[in-house]
């Protein structure tokens, strides 16, 4: 027999760790290579001049400079405009 009794599962115990997402470099901060400037999920704001994108959407400096942000008008697919954010190092 067993010596202690059913206790039961405790199965929303566990906590995972937050995401850190945002914008890490702010405009007008200075950024080195492979510095990184925004972490994202999904393409909310592109990559513009000496700026790359990770495989999580994460947007990284590939040259010394300044970050700086923009707004560019952009038509979908389906031929309706949009403005989409743009970071830069310049």
């Amino acid at each position: 027999m067993a010596s202690t009794k059913a206790g039961g599962s405790a199965k929303n115990l566990t906590d995972s760790n937050p995401q850190y997402l945002g914008v890490k470099l702010g405009d007008g901060s200075t950024a080195k290579p492979g510095a990184i400037i925004v972490r994202q999920r999904g393409t909310k704001i592109e990559a513009g001049k000496n700026v790359k994108v990770g495989k999580d959407h994460t947007l990284y400096a590939v040259a010394d400079g300044k970050v700086s942000f923009r707004t560019r008008r952009k038509t979908s697919f389906t031929g309706r405009s949009m403005t989409k954010k743009v970071v830069d190092v310049i």
